[in-house]
């Protein structure tokens, strides 16, 4: 089904971390677009015909809008020919969906705290999107550039649980998980075998256009996991027509995903699990206590709707793989964090809509 794809029109910017995750499926898949990039004006567009003020945001040539990464890659996915990033193995599907969640989500902290936290990366973003994504606003450069910073500043530093007693912990989230991608990208070149899948394009979201691009992470990364720095050329540069090799053997996954999985169990499902729970008191904060380290953090929505799409996701796996898939989350601590939370309600997209969002269904308050 390839009517209504071709040419389609891509808001985003060059340093944007879902903006670089959805090109580069974009780039692997072969689909004709053209990147738009944004500007004060055509965010609110975007934030009108999606209901999200967030990018990447797609135009289609048939007037449709798509937003969010992950169920447009989805859609896409099964609309386009070629070799599917989600694979066709259930059990390998299931995984691959909740790492790029975990990628998507937990990594974002991070990589937020890296960008506007030191001195040097702040500079460089807040000049770039100063003269790029607000050429359009009205006032002086430097004015322009101290008003993003501090937005920024506000919103994904200090308005995003990063103090003095978690930063630690946040940087320790961005070093352990290049050991754990080192350690992978040392023996083959994607993370399930000899092609790009859905985990993949999760990663890459964090690791290239902030960690791999930012100069404190960028120096980091070449330092300590130049196998990651080396996949992020690969995966870039990679085209379905000729890079489409064998997957792991179907029914199972890498052994080497296991300490992502654990990480996952003690760091992202409790986190999501307490923030749902805040949700469903109407709270507009919580604090929460990961690995000892404890946060005071916003009610994100979205991630309530995460929650609820991985125990969709786990739900609906075919029964001849349940076991296996139910077998693997126990052991890796994942299975009782996941399911915790009992039919969490965020009422994001509660007619499965999506990337085709109703944007008046996104901006009500249930």
């Amino acid at each position: 089904m390839t009517d209504g794809i071709a040419e389609m029109k891509v808001y985003g910017l060059d340093l944007s971390y879902f903006t670089g995750k959805f090109e580069a499926f974009l780039r692997y898949k072969e689909i004709p677009h053209r990147r738009v990039e944004l500007s004060a004006s055509t965010m609110r567009l975007v934030a009108r015909k999606t209901g999200l003020a967030q990018m990447p945001a797609v135009e289609m040539p048939d007037g449709r809008w798509m937003s969010d990464s992950s169920p447009m890659i989805e859609w896409l996915d099964a609309a386009w020919p070629g070799p599917a990033v989600l694979p066709a193995d259930p059990v390998q599907r299931f995984f691959s969906q909740l790492l790029e969640d975990y990628a998507d989500e937990w990594l974002w902290r991070p990589a937020l705290h890296y960008r506007w936290s030191y001195q040097p990366d702040a500079r460089l973003m807040s000049h770039r999107i100063a003269t790029e994504m607000l050429h359009d606003v009205p006032g002086p450069l430097w004015l322009r550039r101290w008003g993003i910073y501090r937005r920024q500043l506000h919103r994904y530093i200090h308005g995003d649980g990063v103090t003095a007693a978690t930063r630690e912990h946040i940087e320790s989230i961005y070093s352990r998980n290049l050991r754990q991608l080192d350690k992978i990208f040392a023996t083959r070149p994607y993370l399930l075998g000899e092609r790009p899948t859905l985990a993949d394009f999760g990663f890459f979201a964090s690791m290239f256009r902030h960690f791999g691009l930012d100069p404190t992470p960028a120096r980091i990364m070449r330092d300590e996991a130049p196998h990651v720095y080396e996949w992020l050329a690969r995966l870039w540069n990679a085209r379905a027509t000729r890079v489409n090799g064998p997957l792991h053997p179907a029914g199972s996954i890498p052994e080497d995903w296991r300490p992502i999985l654990t990480d996952m169990g003690q760091c992202y499902l409790p986190y999501l699990n307490a923030n749902a729970l805040a949700w469903s008191k109407r709270h507009k904060a919580f604090d929460v206590e990961i690995e000892g380290c404890r946060y005071h953090l916003p009610v994100h929505r979205y991630r309530v709707w995460c929650l609820e799409r991985l125990q969709a996701l786990y739900r609906d796996i075919p029964p001849e793989a349940a076991s296996t898939v139910t077998a693997l989350l126990a052991e890796t601590g994942c299975l009782a964090p996941l399911m915790q939370v009992e039919h969490p309600a965020s009422g994001f997209d509660p007619d499965r809509r999506a990337p085709f969002f109703d944007p008046a269904r996104v901006w009500s308050p249930v």
